[in-house]
Formats: C-alpha cells, structure tokens, sequence
C-alpha cells in the first residue's frame, strides 16, 4: 500500500455516513427483502446510520424518483441499491444509476466481478454493478442475490467506505 493511501485511511479512521438503501425487485416485499436488510445490518453495524429504505418494481421512473430524491436530500451521503443489474429486460438500474454519476468507481465494479468470479464461475460476468459520485453522493448498484450483497458490502464497500468519504470531501 502506497505511503498516500495509507495516510489517506488514517486519516479517514471513523469517518460514518448516512445512508439510503433502495431495493429494486418485481418480486420482494419487504418482508422478504433479505438483501435490503443485510445492507442495513450490515451498514449500521459498522456505525453508519440508515436514514431512508424503500423496495421499488424495476420500473426507470420509480428508481429515478428515489434516487433522486436523495440525491438532493443533503442528509443522505450514500446510496446503495439491490437489484435490477444482471441483464433481463427487466434489470434497468445501472442505466438509471449511471444517468447520475458526475464520476464512475470503474473498479468497484471489475473488483466485484473478479470477486465474484471466485465464489460462483463464469457466472461473475452476468453481473453489471457499478458505483461512483453523483456530486457529492455516493452510490452503489448491486445484485439482488444476497450472496452478491455480502460480498461487495465485506469485501469491498465497508472496507473502503471510510476512505470512499474523506476523498469524496477533498
């Protein structure tokens, strides 16, 4: 690790944010959102806080209005989505997440995908997650499954997401 970076993360220690978690599925409720709750879980239980949560249809027009809701709510730091990234005609969130981005993570999305190559094959490349800035927000597209969920929330966005807020602040 480069002198920069680790004095970045140094830096960075503590460093929370708030969040909003949207789902985006034609089939789950939000008693069945399993991924939806293993974000918030997960984000809370590394001190983040959660302050908006929805479940859409894989409708543009229904992902576009949440997001950008919140990206104009000053409150909300990072979004994350679940769902609608594989290559259905009914998986549109990368198109509508990417109409946002000021600046794409293009190896948030080669990271994830070469970690997901790992666990499940060539199946990996199925996958279209993408993440980057939409002015100051944050935002990340994953899969719906829950498998996909922890691993881009293990070992690639709680790691980082410290560092992810005090560049972001730069």
């Amino acid at each position: 690790m480069s002198e920069s970076t680790s004095q970045h993360r140094e830096a960075a220690t503590g460093k929370t944010a708030s969040c909003a978690v949207l789902t985006v599925s034609d089939s789950r409720t939000a008693e069945t959102d399993s991924g939806g709750d293993l974000i918030v879980e997960s984000l809370t239980g590394a001190g983040h806080s959660v302050a908006r949560r929805e479940l859409v249809r894989d409708e543009p027009n229904d992902v576009g209005r949440w997001l950008g809701e919140w990206l104009r709510d000053p409150e909300i730091e990072v979004i994350l989505t679940t769902g609608g990234t594989g290559i259905s005609s009914r998986d549109g969130t990368v198109e509508v997440v990417e109409r946002y981005l000021d600046k794409r993570l293009d190896g948030f999305g080669e990271l994830f995908r070469m970690l997901s190559w790992e666990e499940i094959g060539s199946a990996a490349m199925l996958s279209r997650a993408v993440a980057g800035l939409a002015h100051d927000t944050l935002i990340f597209a994953l899969p719906g499954s829950k498998a996909a969920v922890r691993l881009a929330l293990e070992r690639l966005i709680l790691p980082e997401l410290p560092h992810l807020l005090f560049e972001r602040g730069r």
